[in-house]
């Protein structure tokens, strides 16, 4: 059987940061240091090769986390960029799991840095059809 592809929709629209009018951002709301800890669902038992896609409206240092399950991802995770970027990194440093999930943006504390999150893709493939 060919390999299924698979991806998860999840919408933050949240703002990271210490000051919440910084940002000129009405549709995020101001969330702190760390973004709502947000779910989304695996359907296959061995999901592989998993990246996540992420919308950050003007990042301004490295230092950022994305945590998937709890656990933060190796290296960088959002660098910096003026304006809007689209962003793409695998997923190592933690695993996906059939059944529910978590992601989580964790801004980086020791920098004054404030940032908006639009939407997490999160996608993975498996080797046999997913179980609905």
């Amino acid at each position: 059987m060919p390999p299924h592809t698979d991806y998860a929709l999840v919408t933050v629209l949240e703002h990271l940061g210490e000051d919440p009018d910084a940002l000129n951002v009405e549709w995020a709301e101001f969330v702190g240091d760390a973004s709502t800890l947000h779910t989304f669902e695996v359907t296959t038992t061995d999901p592989l090769d998993a990246y996540f896609e992420v919308q950050v409206y003007d990042v301004g240092t490295f230092g950022h986390e994305v945590h998937v399950n709890g656990e933060p991802l190796t290296g960088f995770d959002l660098p910096p960029s003026d304006g809007w970027q689209l962003w793409m990194d695998t997923i190592t440093g933690a695993m996906l799991q059939q059944g529910e999930n978590t992601v989580q943006i964790v801004r980086d504390g020791e920098s004054d840095d404030e940032f908006a999150i639009g939407n997490v893709v999160v996608h993975w493939r498996s080797e046999s059809s997913p179980e609905r």
